[in-house]
């Protein structure tokens, strides 16, 4: 755009300039006049316009003031001469880590101290983005480019967090209460984007180191709860176990009972017949005595083929 109209420019002086020195010049100084001329037009022209790609707003600038409102997408209409400072306003991630194979863009894992005095690090990545309304205004307060990430994005977080982890026990911050902790730091850090003009979409703690001692200490509690739940299932199992016996038990001594009471002598002597008149009908030789009973005498049957 610039070195259109510069061309222009040239193109009009020596226009004018050839025609003075040399007359024969004048259809030539015409022809350079009118490139000029429509050159200068369509340098304007394009001066005052301004095409803003998807995912990205315009700041416009003229002589050192902010104009207007932010530049969406698409094709604009600006002030022929006017700076255009663009701004991301797609989702961004920031990462605080100190692990080997992460960016770490946040400046390293943060380290905090927690309510009983104990040295926590913390991971954690944050998903935000501009608000594109007040892109305006961010521009205005801290200049182009991204200097919001280093102003506002990185202190804020890292502030915030050590705020909220003074408020718990490290044992709480690795196991009990960590989603609680994360609640609120997110509540915070949104409400403080907010007012800077910076949308909080997602706020994610990856990883809660504690000290080796304590560490070794949860394991070892944790350990132990395994160990107990363990033995309370054997011990359940052995109980069931015990209580399937006894109720088998409990039903043969009844079967028992029940079968003792309701044999009678009579009822023996037939059952002892049937069983001597299935051996006669055996082919092999057999020597049967049948008992009489009381006061009777001995019977005996021989058999066989």
């Amino acid at each position: 755009m610039a070195s259109l109209i510069l061309l222009a420019v040239i193109l009009l002086v020596i226009s004018f300039t050839a025609g003075s020195f040399n007359p024969g010049m004048q259809r030539f100084a015409s022809a350079f006049r009118i490139g000029g001329i429509i050159l200068l037009l369509i340098g304007l022209s394009s001066a005052a316009f301004r095409v803003i790609q998807p995912g990205m707003v315009g700041v416009q600038v003229f002589l050192g003031k902010i104009q207007g409102e932010p530049l969406s997408e698409g094709l604009n209409l600006i002030i022929p001469f006017a700076t255009v400072d663009e701004y991301d306003v797609k989702t961004r991630k920031i990462t605080f880590s100190s692990s080997e194979g992460e960016s770490g863009d946040g400046g390293g894992a943060i380290e905090v101290l927690s309510a009983d005095g104990l040295s926590v690090t913390i991971d954690m990545t944050l998903n935000y983005k501009l608000n594109p309304a007040e892109v305006t205004r961010i521009r205005k307060e801290l200049g182009p480019g991204t200097a919001y990430v280093d102003v506002i994005v990185v202190p804020t977080a890292r502030t915030r967090i050590r705020e909220n982890a003074a408020n718990y026990n490290a044992v709480e911050l690795y196991s009990a209460k960590r989603e609680e902790f994360q609640s609120r730091i997110y509540q915070d850090i949104r409400r403080d984007f907010e007012k800077r003009g910076i949308i909080l979409e997602e706020l994610l703690i990856r990883n809660i180191s504690l000290p080796p001692s304590v560490k070794a200490a949860i394991e070892a509690k944790i350990n132990a709860e395994q160990e107990a739940q363990k033995m309370q299932f054997v011990l359940q199992k052995e109980q069931q176990e015990a209580e399937r016996k006894r109720v088998e038990a409990q039903g043969i001594a009844d079967y028992q009972t029940i079968i003792s009471r309701s044999l009678t002598d009579k009822q023996l002597q037939y059952e002892q017949i049937k069983a001597m008149q299935e051996l006669v009908k055996s082919p092999n030789s057999k020597v049967i005595f049948m008992g009489g009973g009381k006061g009777a005498g001995a019977s005996v049957l021989i058999g066989g083929n």
